[in-house]
This record gives C-alpha cells, structure tokens and sequence, in this order.
C-alpha cells in the first residue's frame, strides 16, 4: 500500500485529458459585494464611513470572491503499468470551505484513498480535488460525497474512500457553542464499500472507527 501525509507539495507532469471538475467558476462582481457589505454593516447598526470600516466592504468582498473562486486544475493520471493493486492513501489534506446556511467557515483535514484500476493519479492531485470543491458555498456531507464521486467517475479504480473531519464555526461561534466539537462525514465506494478487509485496512490506516471497536 502507499500511504502519504500531505505535506503541501506538488508536482508537474504531463495531464491526461479530463475536463476540468465543475466547468467555469460563477463570476463574482466585486463593487455589487462591497455595496452589499456596507448595506450588511448599516442594518447591523454599524457606520461603514468610521477609520477602522471604511475599507471593510472591500476586504470582505475580496476575501468571499477568493474563498469561492477555485483556481483550476486538470487531473494528471497515468497508465498503471506496474498493476499496482493496493490502497494508496493521503491523509490529513487540510481544507477549509463556507458553510452556505451561515457563511461562516469550517475546516479540518480530509482523508483521500483509492485502490488503482487501469490509471493511477499523481498524488498531488487528490489535495487539489479536496480543494476544488471546497472552494463554494458547502455543506460537509456534500462535499464528501463531491470529492468520492468525481475520483470515482474519473479513475474508474477499484475503490475510492474519503473521510473528512471538520470543525464548523456555526457550532462553535453560536448555537450550541460547542467549541472543539467535529464532524465526521465519509463516503466509500466499491471496493472500499463491499468488502469488509479493504474497508477496515481504510478505516484503521485513516484512523476512523468502525463498527464494533
């Protein structure tokens, strides 16, 4: 098996051509945000003119237009020459997303593995699918289920297994204010799924607990 902690690196290879996850990102018009921010400021009772406000509308506009602005990607995959047939794994890939009921984020680390059919991806390349779709208005379950099914559409391996564990500011900051509470949403397909050995290897090797420990 191959199992790697994501440590931010990349690599540069030749890409196979699969189109790009989603098509073209929603076009974000930055002045109509600032106006909406100021207006957001102004119901709340605050003056979008004082020193420390004036550029806020601004600033937060830019920061939601890079939150949800992905930058583009095209998966490089390669022909599985040597048959290789165990589990590759990367683990603790960190993303953060915006939670679309609260516009407020949620972040941890997401677990990306897969057993090779014909192609084999770079590895690099299974951070930045995590971070594709992290990149727009989410909720976890989805995003889960998003990141399993584009590699399983796009591999066509054997198995692909996602686990994700975050920490939601809507939670944390207000409601229950359960500060440190995380979720843990995952999505197993195939192999992974059906057959109980290749499941437990993922769950033990992400560290997840299955039924029954």
């Amino acid at each position: 098996m191959t199992v790697l902690a994501w440590d931010g690196s990349d690599t540069t290879t030749e890409p196979s051509p699969l189109d790009h996850p989603t098509g073209d990102a929603p076009e974000v018009d930055l002045l109509a945000a600032q106006r909406a921010v100021g207006d957001l400021l102004r119901a709340m009772g605050r003056d979008p003119h004082t020193p420390h406000l004036r550029d806020t509308p601004r600033r937060v506009a830019t920061a939601f237009a890079q939150m949800l602005t992905p930058a583009p990607f095209t998966l490089t995959t390669f022909p599985n020459d040597e048959h290789y047939d165990e589990l590759v794994l990367v683990t603790r890939i960190p993303f953060s997303s915006l939670c679309e009921h609260h516009l407020l984020p949620f972040s941890g680390l997401a677990h990306v593995g897969y057993l090779p059919g014909d192609r084999i991806v770079g590895l690099s390349k299974l951070a930045r699918v995590v971070q594709h779709f992290s990149g727009d208005l989410q909720v976890q379950e989805r995003l889960t289920v998003q990141i399993a099914d584009f590699l399983d559409q796009s591999l066509r391996p054997k198995g692909v297994g996602v686990i994700l564990e975050a920490e939601h500011l809507c939670m944390s900051l207000r409601g229950v204010q359960a500060v440190g509470s995380r979720t843990v949403t995952s999505r197993l397909v195939g192999t992974l799924r059906d057959d109980p050995r290749s499941r437990q290897e993922f769950m033990a090797l992400t560290g997840a607990r299955t039924p029954g420990d």
